[in-house]
């Protein structure tokens, strides 16, 4: 823009306060002040001249952008503070240097990949519901699982008042009273697979994220993390719809 300003929320994104999403409830929440004044969703700041603060922290733009893969333990919420002092996840990066924030969530209950940046571009389009980038599961069900239930999933199931969109279902492993699925889905909704295997009568034992796109969590140790090289940040993009597959 010709006079220097951006939206308040987008500015807040890329100095790696929050998602944009997340930006707009601290907003919503009076949390946020320009120049002294509590700011408004629709506001627009000038980010050399304007004084921004977020519960009373003056926010500086991050000059680089830091992509993160994290292993995340069961027991842990994706937040980056918690007002009940449950265990989150800013915990096992607190030694990353400047501020980052998750990339979508996984309930506490869940494990496996969970992404953390200062891109605010990233991860809204990481996010975005019409962006559709894989994320791949390896879920463990009880009891066991017939080809009806396995149908059930992949073409749809009626949650929340909306049907999911179709995914993917590969039985890994198969024993007595116990069975291990690799699920890929395509969208992103709150406690989507447990809801999903709920409906169709089966509980889940454990759920693991493996992947995202092309990217997979590899032998990274659960509480352990480590930054994302060039090639992995650029495939992910490409499957965001960001960037254009090189030739």
């Amino acid at each position: 823009m010709t006079d220097g300003k951006v939206r308040l929320q987008k500015f807040l994104a890329e100095s790696g306060v929050a998602s944009r999403r997340k930006s707009e409830e601290l907003i919503e929440q009076g949390k946020v002040k320009v120049n002294g004044n509590v700011a408004s969703i629709g506001d627009k700041i000038n980010p050399k001249r304007d004084t921004v603060t977020v519960s009373g922290k003056k926010i500086v733009k991050q000059k680089s952008h830091t992509y993160i893969m994290l292993h995340k333990p069961r027991g842990f919420i994706t937040t980056m503070s918690d007002e009940m002092d449950r265990k989150c996840v800013a915990q096992l990066i607190k030694d990353v240097p400047g501020r980052v924030y998750p990339v979508g969530r996984l309930d506490r209950d869940s494990e496996g990949m969970l992404l953390f940046t200062n891109d605010g571009e990233f991860a809204n389009a990481m996010t975005h519901p019409t962006r559709h980038v894989p994320k791949t599961y390896r879920v463990t069900v009880r009891p066991g699982i017939t080809d009806d239930q396995i149908t059930r999933l992949t073409t749809g199931i009626m949650i929340d008042e909306r049907m999911t969109a179709p995914c993917e279902v590969r039985v890994v492993t198969k024993e007595e009273g116990r069975v291990v699925l690799e699920i890929i889905l395509h969208e992103g909704r709150n406690r989507q697979i447990r809801k999903m295997c709920e409906e169709v009568g089966l509980e889940v034992a454990r759920l693991k994220r493996t992947a995202i796109g092309s990217i997979k969590l590899g032998m990274l140790k659960q509480g352990d993390y480590r930054e994302l090289n060039e090639d992995e940040v650029r495939k992910l993009m490409i499957a965001a719809g960001m960037e254009r597959k090189k030739k």
